[in-house]
């Protein structure tokens, strides 16, 4: 593993407007002023926290994909962030991990948000995912997600001696109103999972009178957090420090002590991608 740099973008999204994202997105991803090695943008980067899915959803070889694609060859860096999706008439909360090339993997959103009738329109997901990418294991995740600690939880690999992964990120539109739980709860998933967690929102009011303040954040494994932003739009490259993250680790390796359980047989079992569309 080498050091890793990683961007988060937190803006204002343009209600259910694909096009006027993409567009402004697009525009802040070339504002980056240094290399990076992975560019992260909020939850439904497309369309804020839409429950039209009928009307916004994309199959997977259309606009956004077409786009994260162009972005991630022309940076260089892998792109993550959710969309809305149909797959074979189903809709998805669906993160995309982009990779310059056109690899890619996805993550459908586990846990829908029952409060906004989320789990009405959506499918959950199934099945975890954990990326490699410039020596590093990822596991990305979607807002609500970030309540669910066992979803979450980072097991040791028996095989590699070591836990699954390194780096946790959550895409979100996490309401200002419940600022509190996003800030601690991304705090906690640092902490007990000995990972780097970096967590990205929005800012701005959606179509439904929904404010939302950002506080997007990059936390260290002991739940140090060492950037966060709030209220205002803002793109930020931190390094991740790889030799720090192993030193904490071995002078604290608390996940070899934890109770070992499994939720439905494989689903905590690493799935292998390949290219094409699915």
């Amino acid at each position: 593993m080498q050091d890793l740099k990683v961007t988060i973008i937190q803006a204002d999204l343009h209600w259910e407007d694909i096009g006027a994202n993409l567009a402004m997105f697009e525009e802040k991803i070339w504002q980056i002023s240094e290399p990076t090695d992975v560019i992260v943008l909020p939850e439904m980067f497309t369309t804020g926290f839409s429950m039209k899915a009928p009307k916004l959803a994309e199959y997977m070889n259309m606009r956004t994909f077409k786009w994260m694609k162009q972005m991630a060859d022309q940076t260089g860096a892998l792109i993550l962030g959710s969309f809305i999706a149909n797959v074979h008439d189903r809709f998805y909360n669906r993160l995309l991990w982009m990779e310059p090339g056109g690899n890619y993997k996805t993550y459908d959103k586990r846990h829908l948000f029952r409060m906004a009738e989320e789990h009405q329109i959506y499918t959950p997901g199934e099945s975890l995912l954990i990326g490699h990418w410039k020596g590093w294991r990822i596991c990305p995740l979607i807002c609500y997600d970030l309540r669910f600690p066992v979803w979450s939880r980072n097991r040791w690999n028996a095989s590699l001696k070591k836990p699954a992964y390194d780096l946790l990120i959550y895409v979100a539109n996490w309401p200002m109103v419940r600022g509190n739980a996003w800030e601690t709860l991304l705090k906690a998933r640092a902490i007990e999972n000995l990972s780097y967690t970096v967590g990205v929102n929005r800012v701005g009011l959606d179509g439904n009178g929904v404010e939302y303040n950002g506080h997007s954040a990059f936390i260290g494994p002991r739940g140090d957090s060492f950037y966060s932003v709030e209220s205002v739009e803002a793109i930020k490259t931190l390094e991740l420090s790889a030799h720090a993250l192993q030193a904490y680790r071995d002078k604290f390796p608390a996940f070899m002590d934890a109770d070992d359980f499994t939720i439905e047989a494989e689903e905590f079992e690493e799935r292998d991608y390949l290219p094409g569309l699915s």
